[in-house]
Parts: structure tokens; sequence; C-alpha cells
């Protein structure tokens, strides 16, 4: 398993570690997987639920009673519900987008995955994202999955990142480097 040791040696990879154990287990990791994807989109997209995590000042029973009931209305499964109780109850609701990380590098590992974050200036066709699929696998040798973003500040061009490996080649990355090679 790529970088397992090290994730698993971060708190957040601890956590993950023992849920995919679980998950394992059950034999439903794809379905926590999913939930976990579910779940780090509400946090993106939620600018309340996003605070809520991070907020100190939430009792742990209060941050409890706000996870099932975001669990609940997101229709996760109860092990995915249950982990989510956990973290309240211990106070680690703000480790949340980590430790989704985690999981989802764990399970890629496990299947021979690689997962790629490719962000661009501007949307990629799927046409554009297939061929960039096929030329990382290439050069990966396994399977790749790809998570697009879009940052307009890059100007053009794109940045690759898969796992501790990151290929930067925007045009703003190429400006900076320009800037400072005319400074002297």
């Amino acid at each position: 398993m790529e970088n397992s040791g090290g994730i698993k040696a971060s708190l957040q990879g601890r956590y993950a570690s023992a849920l995919f154990d679980l998950a394992s287990e059950n034999g439903t990791v794809s379905v926590v997987e999913s939930d976990l994807e579910k779940i780090g989109e509400a946090l993106k997209e939620s600018a309340d639920f996003s605070d809520l995590i991070r907020n100190p000042q939430i009792s742990r029973d209060a941050a409890g009673k706000a996870a099932e009931a975001v669990a609940d209305v997101l229709g996760v499964s109860p092990l995915t519900k249950n982990f989510m109780g956990v973290l309240a109850g211990n106070r680690r609701l703000s480790a949340l987008p980590e430790i989704i990380r985690a999981f989802a590098a764990i399970a890629a590992a496990q299947r021979g995955e690689a997962t790629a974050e490719v962000t661009t200036a501007h949307a990629l066709t799927d046409e554009q994202v297939e061929q960039l699929r096929q030329k990382l696998e290439v050069r990966e040798g396994r399977n790749v999955k790809i998570k697009t973003s879009v940052d307009p500040e890059l100007l053009g061009g794109l940045v690759v990142t898969i796992g501790s490996k990151r290929i930067d080649s925007s045009i703003r990355t190429r400006l900076n480097s320009l800037a400072q090679a005319m400074k002297g």
C-alpha cells in the first residue's frame, strides 16, 4: 500500500484506517467511501456545516446531534453515521476533511489505484479528462482516478497532485518563476 505507513501514523489516518478496517469487515468499503464523498461535498457547499465542525465552543452532545442530523439528511450508512458520532464524541469533527482524504487514499491503495487531484484555470471536457487519465496511468503504472477543480488564478495550464508528487505547469507558476529570475 502506497503511503499507508505515513497515512496511518497521523491522527486522521488512524481514524480513517479504523473506519476502513470496519468497512472491510462489513464489506461496505465502497458505500462508506461514497458516504464520505457526500460529506466532503456538504462541507464544501455548506459554510454552516464547515463552521460547525471547527467550532470548539459547541459541546460534544450538540456536535453529536448535529453530526447525526447531517448524516440523516445525507442518507449515509449506519457505519458512517456512527463514525460521525464517534468523531463528535471525541471532539475530532474538525479533522473530518483530512480523515476523508486519508480514507480515500487507503481505499485507492487497496484497489491499486492512485487519485490525481487536477486543478485547471478552466473546466476540462470529458475527453480532456480521459486523455489526461490515460497519460497519468502510463506514467504511474496503475489505474488513476481523477478529481478535478477549477482555479481561475492559475491563468492557464494545470496542476496535478498524485500523493506527494506535484506537477505544476500553470502559467501563474511560470510567471512567478520568470519574475524571480529577472530579480536576479
